[in-house]
């Protein structure tokens, strides 16, 4: 296991203990944006926008001002939410469409977050960093997007019982 795998292990395994046992999405959103943002090196943005009524919207993050509103297929994160699937930029500036939020990031990574085939939206991380995300940081965020889902299941299910 390389050091960055055991990164994302560690951050996996936090996330889930963080987020056990509460359901508030908002508030959950909210830890992993910190959590994120406080233990990933050279990143300048952690966040995550939510799908509502067509479009995704702004929601918990950490780092500087960002867009409020993103179309669907428009930009990383609207590429990601329309194809479900995570988009990882090495370099923001050669990506068709790019919204820049922020003038200081050149690449990115966004995971789109589908719980029961249902969108709900996107963990979106930003770098200041050319070609700053691999894919170990893929596989490593993706696991935490699926921990987050798995997390969201099991509290739906054990409020229907």
């Amino acid at each position: 296991m390389t050091d960055k795998q055991a990164l994302y292990h560690t951050l996996v395994q936090q996330a889930g203990s963080i987020i056990h046992g509460e359901k508030d999405l908002i508030a959950n959103m909210a830890n992993l944006s910190a959590l994120l943002f406080n233990q990933l090196a050279n990143v300048n943005w952690a966040g995550f926008y939510l799908y509502k009524e067509g479009e995704l919207v702004l929601g918990p993050f950490q780092g500087q001002v960002a867009c409020i509103r993103i179309a669907m297929g428009k930009g990383v994160c609207g590429t990601a939410a329309l194809s479900r699937t995570t988009q990882r930029v090495d370099d923001v500036h050669d990506f068709a469409g790019h919204i820049a939020c922020d003038a200081a990031s050149n690449s990115e990574i966004v995971i789109p977050i589908v719980i029961n085939d249902e969108l709900i939206g996107v963990l979106d991380i930003d770098s200041p960093i050319f070609s700053r995300f691999d894919e170990d940081d893929q596989k490593g965020l993706e696991q935490l997007v699926a921990c987050f889902v798995e997390h969201y299941h099991v509290m739906q299910l054990s409020s229907v019982s």
